[in-house]
């Protein structure tokens, strides 16, 4: 059985983003409506209060917490997340899970993506093609890159990454890591970004027809007051 794990931390005062618990409950329900297959669903969090009863609550460590984005304080720091890469999550999250961002509209099936062979695969070819990697979701055999977490270092691993023109926190760690050579989602697999794909086209709003999930990546959410208005979002993302 597969485990789908999704990530809400308290973020720091003035950042550009509330998640509260509707979005854990909302992405909760399209999975179930566009993964079949058996599959337990995770919290990762500081705070569960108003998560439904079906979610699994796992208390979020504190390891990496305060170490800041490295390109601005004000983006993202995601380094938390690079625990799930630790060999003794498996414990936690099962043999095989998901790792998802709250910030996506799913729209079709999911298992073309999910119930693929390989130990582990990375949403790719968003706007930062030197980075090829974007930590909104991904798939792992629990400890296949455990490197990734075992050669981490606060100190060090940040500036490596960037020095080598990756951006991002958790991600560009991952792409310096690992390399450039790993599995990868991109539109032809169906998977989006709404700012890289969707907005800029002339189109600007429209669903691309062979669409499975939609990555809010940026400043605007799915619960935006401008995103929420588009017909594909109001139907999607309940």
């Amino acid at each position: 059985m597969i485990s789908i794990v999704t990530f809400k931390w308290t973020p720091p005062n003035g950042y550009r983003s509330t998640y509260g618990p509707e979005t854990v409950n909302t992405l909760r329900r399209m999975v179930a409506r566009h993964y079949p297959d058996p599959h337990r669903f995770l919290c990762c969090t500081d705070d569960g209060t108003g998560i439904d009863a079906g979610v699994e609550i796992v208390p979020i460590w504190s390891d990496l917490a305060e170490l800041p984005h490295p390109h601005s304080e004000k983006h993202p720091s995601c380094y938390r997340r690079l625990k799930a890469f630790a060999p003794e999550m498996r414990e936690v999250f099962g043999k095989r899970f998901v790792s998802i961002d709250l910030d996506c509209v799913i729209v079709s099936d999911l298992r073309p993506l999910w119930n693929r062979s390989e130990d582990f695969v990375i949403w790719g070819g968003t706007t930062q093609p030197v980075t090829s990697y974007n930590g909104s979701m991904l798939l792992m055999t629990a400890g296949a890159r455990a490197k990734v977490w075992k050669d981490f270092n606060p100190r060090f691993s940040p500036v490596l990454a960037k020095k080598a023109g990756f951006y991002g926190s958790d991600q560009a760690w991952i792409r310096y890591c690992l390399g450039g050579d790993e599995a990868r989602w991109t539109t032809a697999d169906g998977v989006y970004s709404y700012r890289s794909h969707i907005a800029p086209s002339p189109a600007c709003g429209r669903m691309p027809a062979d669409a499975r999930i939609v990555f809010f990546n940026g400043k605007r959410d799915p619960w935006s007051p401008e995103i929420k208005g588009y017909d594909w979002v109001q139907e999607h993302y309940r």
